[in-house]
């Protein structure tokens, strides 16, 4: 049986969002609430990566798991590969990012994004849903992903591009990527080894450094959308959301 480890990496200097991690909800931190439904997966292990201290401190005081990291990393993979090769952990194959900034992530789209890459024995997998507006289509803050063929809750397809922008309601394939990550331990390896292509930079988006080197991304349809806290707003929003069910 593949062995998974689950690893989110979280840090305070967001640029629209400066300390979000820390926010709290329902008494939380963000970073905490994410943790616990990377727990309830029991899928495998789960730790953040940071290199802020203060992070390090909360997750382990609300009984997370937690390593520290370099500051200076440029992306988030960057992070959690530090952090797994501090961890040393033996056997593992597969290693799963989970978005820190997610706290409403659905357990069991989690569940499935491990179970399609395990099964699959793909490369590189990742979330995606349907698009809920045509408002969404030329919001650069909502990533969307192309895929080959059509996307049904049983049947993954492999990513064609990923782009900020786009108006053609008439493009085949379009959805809402989510931003959740599953690697082969190798490819994650080869990944970070990679300079950062032009398009990477241009379009802000790390899964293109992937395309660029002809590292195939696998895309499964999520069940639900989660909502990613950016702004203030956002977290606002979230806030108000995540108290009322509770």
């Amino acid at each position: 049986m593949p062995k998974t480890l689950i690893l989110i990496p979280s840090r305070l200097a967001a640029s629209r969002l400066p300390g979000k991690p820390l926010l709290k909800i329902d008494g939380l931190s963000i970073i905490s609430h994410v943790f616990k439904r990377a727990q309830q997966s029991k899928i495998g292990e789960v730790y953040v990566c940071t290199g802020d201290k203060e992070i390090y401190e909360n997750v382990i005081n609300n009984g997370g798991k937690c390593i520290l990291t370099s500051r200076d990393h440029k992306t988030g993979t960057d992070r959690i590969y530090e952090g797994f090769e501090k961890l040393n952990l033996f056997g593992i194959d597969y290693i799963l990012n989970l978005q820190g900034d997610e706290p409403t992530i659905n357990v069991e789209d989690i569940k499935k994004l491990n179970i399609c890459a395990t099964e699959n024995k793909s490369d590189f997998t990742t979330l995606a849903c349907e698009i809920s507006s045509r408002k969404n289509l030329n919001e650069e803050s909502v990533v969307k992903v192309q895929t080959e063929k059509k996307l049904t809750l049983k049947k993954f397809s492999r990513a064609l591009k990923f782009f900020r922008k786009s108006s053609d309601l008439e493009s085949k394939n379009i959805y809402q990527h989510i931003g959740i990550y599953q690697y082969k331990a190798s490819i994650l390896k080869k990944f970070v080894k990679l300079n950062q292509t032009k398009s990477e930079k241009k379009y802000r988006l790390e899964q293109l450094r992937a395309l660029d080197n002809q590292i195939n991304i696998d895309v499964v349809l999520a069940n639900t959308a989660p909502v990613g806290v950016d702004t203030k707003k956002d977290y606002i929003e979230i806030k108000k959301l995540m108290e009322y069910k509770s």
